[in-house]
């Protein structure tokens, strides 16, 4: 007897995680007790210190989960190179998504002093995008009838749960979508103030004042990097 559960319900996670609790989680902790790993619902990273290691752990597990009924994604299934100085093959793979974040080689400053290049994480460009997505679904240029200080109130939330997330590494990676917010905040300085509607310029210099009053007005105005 098959048990099936359908795309979303509530119960679905809960299941996934016990089957591959025990499908991919207890597996590795028997086979590959050296090779450290995350998981995440159904998205998993696992560590191998060569390509050949990591090809012979893939052909097991794709071995492993044929034989439970599974299959491993075709498309998003692959070895990346994580190391910072190898030179790069036109048939390699040099990054990867995970949780939001993009891996890959970045250069970096050290705490002493100096750069270094790390294989290092930082907001993913389909994670901007569906923020940006949310900044256009906000229509802060139509809130005419609301002051910067309502229009922070309702959104600063929002912002400082983007911030205190994607912003633990590499914030400066979010400094397109502060752009894209200000942008769309001196629309409403457009749309809100008649004088200004034909004046983009001018407009952005009243949205500078207000900034200069209260730097910490909007959460990402004390977060940007100017």
């Amino acid at each position: 007897m098959a048990l099936t559960t359908p795309q979303g319900g509530v119960i679905s996670p809960l299941l996934a995680n016990l089957f591959l609790h025990y499908t991919q989680d207890k597996w590795l902790e028997k086979h590959y007790p050296n090779n450290s790993w995350e998981r995440y619902a159904d998205d998993s990273i696992i560590h191998c210190r060569s390509r050949r290691e990591a090809g012979l752990l893939l052909s097991q597990l794709r071995e492993r989960m044929k034989a439970c009924g599974l299959e491993l994604h075709p498309e998003k299934t692959r070895i990346v190179n994580c190391h910072p100085l190898t030179r790069r093959k036109n048939d390699g793979h040099y990054s990867f998504d995970f949780l939001g974040f993009t891996f890959r080689r970045r250069a970096a400053r050290k705490i002493a002093g100096g750069l270094f290049t790390g294989f290092l994480p930082a907001i993913s460009n389909k994670a901007q995008k569906a923020i940006v997505r949310t900044f256009r679904a906000w229509n802060i240029q139509r809130l005419t009838s609301l002051s910067a200080e309502e229009i922070a109130g309702r959104i600063n939330p929002q912002l400082r749960g983007w911030i205190n997330y994607y912003g633990k590494f590499y914030p400066s990676e979010m400094n397109r979508l502060w752009r894209i917010l200000d942008w769309r905040l001196v629309k409403w300085v457009r749309c809100r103030y008649k004088q200004y509607r034909w004046h983009q310029s001018r407009a952005s210099e009243v949205l500078e004042r207000i900034r200069q009053r209260n730097k910490s007005l909007f959460a990402h105005w004390k977060f940007m990097i100017r």
